[in-house]
């Protein structure tokens, strides 16, 4: 795992807040949450070969 991701995470983050700042005060809080779930999603998307990664190096380690 990079710095980089680390990096797109955070602004993905940061964008995401921002908007969903935006669209709270404009009266919808259901496309403020659908906006937050999207971007959960897509951070997911990016992490979970890691974790696979990561299971998978425990499984090899205690030879399970």
């Amino acid at each position: 795992m990079g710095v980089g991701l680390i990096f797109k995470i955070a602004a993905v983050g940061i964008l995401v807040t921002i908007l969903c700042q935006v669209l709270k005060h404009s009266g919808r809080e259901e496309h403020a949450f659908l906006l937050s779930l999207a971007g959960l999603i897509l951070v997911l998307t990016w992490i979970v070969p890691y974790i696979y990664d990561l299971f998978t190096t425990i499984q090899a380690l205690f030879a399970l």
